[in-house]
């Protein structure tokens, strides 16, 4: 699949260092990529300023937070017109216990990735909150184990640094 921006391999690497650590400085990572600080400021501007980077968050430990319970949740609905599929979605961003929101193909229209405290409130979700909602059909719910994998949201790698 084509790249859809103009990146080349020193945005590449600047992508790459600001995804896995997005508090240095610009005088750091300019000393990462093996640029100058102030060419590299003007490029973390650019991909921020179309959308590249969408932004910075902390990531958060959320067993240290009390929030042990994680479960994702498959969710059909009844009907699948334009309009019913944006309602669930917009309905979804009002459920705190709701971290991630999918439209996904196949058997099921969404994917919803929970977490939260401890298994009563999540059950006392997915049973007054989900089931009840207008359109759902199904609700098929998967609670996790463990989190085998936490890695960047995009791969980069030395391919997309050579375009």
């Amino acid at each position: 699949m084509p790249i859809k921006a103009d990146l080349d391999a020193i945005d590449w690497k600047i992508l790459r260092e600001l995804q896995r650590d997005g508090r240095m400085t610009n005088v750091e990572l300019s000393r990462r990529v093996g640029i100058s600080a102030p060419p590299c400021l003007r490029r973390v501007k650019r991909l921020e300023e179309t959308g590249i980077i969408r932004g910075y968050r902390a990531l958060l430990n959320a067993p240290a937070l009390g929030m042990d319970v994680v479960a994702f949740c498959l969710i059909g609905l009844h009907h699948q017109a334009d309009a019913e599929l944006k309602a669930f979605a917009e309905r979804t961003r009002s459920w705190p216990i709701v971290r991630d929101a999918w439209m996904v193909s196949g058997e099921s229209d969404f994917l919803l990735h929970c977490v939260t405290s401890d298994l009563a409130t999540f059950q006392s979700f997915v049973i007054e909150e989900l089931t009840s909602t207008p359109n759902v059909d199904t609700v098929r719910t998967a609670l996790t184990i463990r989190q085998v994998k936490d890695a960047g949201l995009v791969e980069i790698n030395a391919l997309n640094q050579t375009q």
